[in-house]
């Protein structure tokens, strides 16, 4: 996606043009425009011409920079401080002309010439309110250039409210100085001061609302603060500082306690506490040694490190992270359709309905003093930036809150479908487990101790490769054991190991392959077979002829997965695990993390299947870490990476987890629905206020309540509705989102049925030969259930998704059943 910045939009009116030009233009595929960081994402078409429809359109767009790091200067609000100064300079000429218009009414003193001559107070007004129009002459330019360019915006509504109301005035005025007689009754038709306090109420609320919008990115702008300017190079051992932007992939850099890391890199010299808070939302800062990986951005706390730098610029994490909240800001939502929808075609609309109320109200016989004001109260009070800025302030605040958390949404559409899910599909290792085994149990045999067998263990294992030696090793290490080295090492056939140790014969591996060297008792295959049936892979040990004992290594759960598991289920989810591991391994980590549901077995294709199955019986969040899970997570609704997986995940997923954390996943969920709750409350309050703003303003309710509006009145409400707006997405600033004591079930969808076969088969005589085929077909990945009758020589398979018949067949017939046919 290509991204553009866009000057000179002021309301939704101008973004909406500005998405309709750029979507006319030949190749363009979609265009979102955001109206809060004044930026543009355009799929396809040529840069030329996207830039020359903008232009035609009226506002101007140039091309983000891509070479560098995004800067904080791209947010930089430029507009406010000059709006404030506008704004004092009208409040100081509007206090005046409200003593002129107004100060008779609270008993103030004007001057005595005023009173003999009512055009001269009328003049005096007149010179005000133009002083206030000339102060504020952007409005009447923006408006009108929108008209020119036929595309009219709030500027437009804001210009032909005050403009009419100081073009009738100046009429009156002429009446006034031909007519000295009626002079005296006609200073009451002069609405002067209606001009200048609609362009000073509005500027109040461009203020208000500037100042808001700006808190919206807020989040943003501190990651961008984090970017260091410039960085300590190392060349032919003297230290340089240079600016960030001259650092190249292959230089050495250097850091100093209590300095910011400027680029990625790997730690080439020294120890050090870095704090990655910034990056992960983790405050605890991580031990850094060698050969460590450290990120833009985070703040080196203890030592000295010396790093090679690796990514520079838009490479960088800290840029992928600025860059994925700006994308979120830069993508539509759905839910926003319907109101960019409206937004386009308010404007005109609102003129027409102005220019129907004053014939109206002149059909009707009334003044043209009091048909116009009724136009004008029309004009001023509507507000398309309620409706523009509904979606987007609440999808930026809630892109910054996951930021500042540690989540990222790639887009608006993730951040609002995240918390639609009906059922969340967790991958096993490295979601839900640790991805690292460990040591769970040791049981010593003949004489060993604990501390011996696990240190004949680690000497037999330390020239292996595989990560459960891994495990065995750590572990001897962890208790601080020697293990002296081995000779004449071999990997053997049938997940082996065979070492000699000062003239011994040591050897490792499962039960299988100890079987051929030992006499394993039943005791210990009991005790084995219980390990494996709590998720553990048992591996027994030897020296020489006897069997010295067996440890067990296993996965283990993360600590947070068992209450995430929780906290998803009482928000009405439905958690299912899906692993490509054994039946038993898999069946016990389910047991033990309480997840509804658990498929083993599985290869990367079939994981795919499996998420599409699901889909037909609602919305599926697909959790996973792994290479393998990429096609899963693009299968699913929507798919979330744990930040510590490989890229590819990260690529194909739609959020990623900074943390590596499964509790941040109801996090996200919960972000979600309440990103999602805040946006229908400021559609509801944008569409409310019109519906309701209009008709008052119009004086729809003088006959039925005698409420009459006059236009400074709807100025006011125009200037705060889009305050309102913005100040209720900020809330969202205040949730926190880890907090589950709110949390609403969601109801399920009506599940769809499963996929149902009938396998005819020959040779099951008793309830034990069902048992088997049961267990035999339930053992093939993707099915949920069988259940076998052998007086109608039948079994009926339930399946998540459709699996090779070829496979149902050779799970039965491996225990000599013969299979006639499936039925489908």
């Amino acid at each position: 996606m290509k991204q553009f910045d866009v000057r000179g939009m002021h309301c939704a009116a101008c973004s909406a043009r500005v998405e309709k030009a750029v979507n006319a233009v030949p190749g363009v595929e979609s265009c979102a425009v955001s109206l809060l960081t004044n930026s543009m994402g355009v799929e396809g078409g040529n840069e030329k011409e996207i830039i020359a429809a903008v232009q035609k359109a009226g506002y101007d767009a140039h091309v983000k920079g891509a070479a560098q790091a995004p800067t904080e200067n791209a947010l930089q609000d430029t507009e406010t401080p000059k709006m404030k100064k506008r704004l004092w300079w009208s409040l100081g000429f509007l206090a005046v002309l409200m003593y002129f218009s107004m100060g008779h009414m609270l008993g103030l003193p004007l001057p005595h010439h005023f009173h003999q001559h009512p055009a001269a107070l009328a003049l005096a007004q007149m010179l005000l309110a133009a002083i206030v129009m000339v102060i504020n002459q952007r409005f009447f330019i923006s408006g009108f250039q929108g008209i020119l360019n036929r595309a009219p915006n709030m500027d437009t509504l804001v210009a032909l409210g005050s403009g009419a109301a100081f073009v009738y005035s100046t009429a009156v005025l002429f009446r006034m100085v031909s007519s000295p007689e009626n002079a005296p009754a006609l200073v009451h038709d002069l609405y002067f001061e209606s001009a200048a306090m609609i362009l000073t109420l509005i500027t109040v609320g461009k203020m208000l609302e500037a100042r808001s919008k700006g808190k919206t990115t807020s989040a943003l702008q501190s990651l961008m603060r984090l970017a260091p300017q410039t960085a300590t190079r190392v060349k032919d051992g003297r230290e340089e500082t240079v600016p960030v932007e001259q650092v190249l992939p292959g230089d050495m850099l250097s850091v100093r306690p209590g300095e910011q890391i400027p680029v990625d890199g790997v730690i080439v010299e020294g120890h050090s506490a870095v704090n990655e808070s910034a990056l992960t939302g983790e405050s605890i800062p991580v031990d850094k040694q060698p050969g460590d990986r450290v990120s833009a951005g985070t703040m080196n706390q203890e030592g000295y490190i010396l790093f090679q730098a690796e990514k520079v610029g838009q490479d960088t994490a800290l840029s992928a992270i600025i860059r994925m909240v700006e994308g979120a800001a830069a993508t539509k939502a759905p839910i926003a359709k319907l109101a960019d929808k409206v937004s386009g075609i308010f404007v005109p609309a609102v003129i027409l309905i102005a220019l129907i109320t004053l014939a109206v109200w002149l059909l009707l016989g009334k003044e043209i003093g009091f048909a116009l004001a009724r136009g004008i109260s029309v004009l001023v009070i509507s507000c398309p930036c309620a409706l523009g800025l509904a979606t987007p302030v609440a999808i930026m605040v809630g892109s910054g809150v996951g930021a500042r958390n540690g989540i990222l949404f790639k887009t608006a559409v993730s951040l609002e479908e995240t918390g639609k899910a009906n059922i969340v599909v967790l991958d096993k290792t490295g979601t839900l487990t640790t991805g690292h085994p460990v040591v769970t149990d040791i049981l010593p045999l003949n004489g060993e101790t604990e501390e011996s067998l696990l240190s004949l263990a680690a000497a037999l294992e330390k020239k292996s490769e595989h990560p459960l030696a891994r495990a065995i090793l750590q572990e001897a290490e962890r208790k601080s054991l020697s293990f002296p080295e081995t000779d004449a090492f071999t990997a053997l056939p049938g997940n082996g190991l065979e070492a000699q140790l000062m003239g011994e014969t040591l050897f490792g591996g499962k039960l299988s392959f100890m079987e051929q060297k030992v006499k394993v008792p039943p005791a210990v295959k009991k005790q084995a077979n219980e390990l494996a049936q709590m998720g553990k892979t048992p591996l027994f040990f030897g020296k020489d002829s006897a069997l010295i004992g067996l440890i067990a290594v296993a996965d283990p759960l993360k600590e947070d997965s068992a209450a995430a598991v929780m906290e998803m289920q009482k928000m009405g989810l439905k958690v299912v695990m899906l692993t490509g591991d054994n039946e038993h391994t898999a069946r016990a980590i389910g047991r033990e993390a309480g997840v509804d549901e658990v498929i083993a077995g599985v290869l990367p294709e079939g994981k795919e299947k499996a998420v599409r199955a699901f889909k037909r019986q609602g919305k599926v969040l697909m959790v996973g870490d792994g290479i393998n899970d990429a096609p899963a997570l693009t299968a699913a609704d929507m798919g979330i990476a744990i930040g510590a997986g490989t890229d590819v995940a990260l690529d194909a997923a739609d959020v990623v987890l900074m943390k590596s954390r499964l509790t941040d996943v109801s996090a996200a969920i919960r972000l979600s629905r309440k990103v999602l709750k805040n946006i229908k409350e400021n559609l509801f309050w944008a569409f409310f206020y019109n519906v309701i703003g209009i008709p008052l303003a119009a004086g729809a309710f003088i006959a039925l309540l005698g409420w009459e509006m006059n236009p400074m009145y709807g100025a006011a409400a125009m200037s705060l509705s889009s305050f309102f707006v913005v100040s209720n997405a900020l809330r969202l600033n205040f949730v926190n989102i880890h907090d589950a004591k709110n949390d609403k079930k969601i109801k399920q969808p009506s599940s769809a049925p499963l996929i149902q076969w009938t396998m005819h088969l020959e040779g099951m005589m008793c309830g034990h030969c069902e048992a088997t085929v049961k267990k035999a077909l339930e053992s093939v990945p993707g099915v949920r259930e069988a259940v076998a009758d052998h007086e109608k020589g039948t079994a009926l398979i339930s399946l998540h998704f459709e699996v090779p018949e070829a496979a149902l067949i050779a799970a039965v017939e491996k225990e000599d059943y013969p299979v006639k046919g499936i039925e489908k």
